[in-house]
């Protein structure tokens, strides 16, 4: 494989035998920044140590708030590292209506409709009001239009529907749903061509009812499934992230290939983003995976007989003490 200036320009098959692999990043295919108590840019440093390098990422908490303005902070933010963060325009803010939740703004159709303008996003985020798309209230249709007619994708939130109701549901071009708990529900949504994003996060679980579908009648649906974290408590992204999901998956036996293929290929074509995948000759985010070990002494460095600002540990409290 040929890097010049960031860009594969060459892949080639070669004799030699490696027990290397150059593999492409991670992607989270559903995710809350917010509830990482973290602004994009610092998110992007927590998550990328651990492979992860774009998110399909739903600003629906912080549109809950600000509106539009919370938005466009997260769309500017994002752009100061190069971290790829592709977002959505939230389908439902407020998530309930006015009987249920007070908000600090409310987005209309008009609203999404200017929004799904922008270059800047990608999707319409998830379609909690599924009351609504199945009685075809106009507002929320108008939203899900205003994305299908720029060829943008539709994602899902379906828990718990009669099969009569998710048909309906899927029938209004809702093409994902990241909220199944039962592997039966999964493969019914499945068999009407959904998408199913496979949640493993801080907050709901369902890896282990639906990781059989990777392997189900081998690689019948390994093009329909992506994985995320939905809700990403920073506490539990230290220890990892979408990385520890791979890991189970191969863990229990699926085949390698396949896993790769629904974390790192299928998120890119679904929501059609710019980001390249190895087939193609494109901008290519690459991980390597075989780490030197460090030592204390590899962070040493000269302060040059200056008093320097460092940060430490003390009583698993953290202070800022200078040193020289």
């Amino acid at each position: 494989m040929t890097i010049e200036n960031g860009h594969t320009v060459s892949i080639k098959k070669i004799d030699a035998i490696s027990d290397e692999y150059v593999l492409q990043g991670f992607i989270d295919a559903h995710i809350h920044i917010e509830s990482s108590f973290l602004i994009p840019s610092n998110f992007a440093h927590l998550i990328v140590q651990h492979g992860t390098v774009a998110t399909i990422s739903d600003p629906h908490e912080i549109a809950n708030v600000n509106g539009i303005d919370g938005i466009n902070f997260m769309i500017n933010n994002s752009k100061k590292t190069e971290f790829k963060i592709f977002f959505g325009t939230p389908s439902c803010v407020p998530a309930l209506s006015s009987q249920f939740e007070t908000s600090g703004y409310v987005l209309n159709a008009q609203d999404v409709d200017k929004l799904m303008e922008l270059n800047d996003i990608y999707y319409l985020s998830e379609v909690m009001d599924f009351k609504g798309v199945i009685n075809k209230d106009t507002d929320i249709i108008n939203k899900i239009n205003s994305a299908l007619t720029r060829n943008k994708v539709v994602d899902g939130h379906a828990p718990g529907l009669s099969p009569h109701s998710i048909l309906k549901y899927v029938s209004s071009g809702i093409s994902t749903d990241h909220e199944c708990s039962t592997i039966e529900d999964a493969r019914y949504k499945l068999s009407l061509g959904m998408k199913i994003i496979i949640r493993e996060g801080s907050a709901a679980k369902n890896f282990e009812s639906l990781h059989p579908l990777i392997s189900e009648c081998p690689g019948k649906y390994c093009n329909s499934l992506m994985f995320c974290f939905d809700d990403a408590h920073p506490n539990d992204i230290l220890h990892g992230h979408i990385n520890s999901i791979v890991a189970r998956a191969i863990k229990y036996g699926h085949d390698f290939f396949d896993v790769l293929k629904i974390t790192c290929i299928n998120p890119v074509l679904h929501y059609k983003i710019p980001v390249g995948y190895i087939p193609l000759i494109s901008e290519i985010p690459i991980n390597n995976f075989k780490c030197s070990q460090k030592s204390i002494l590899d962070f040493k460095f000269s302060t040059k007989n200056k008093m320097l600002p460092i940060i430490v540990c003390i009583n698993n409290q953290i202070i800022e003490n200078y040193y020289s």
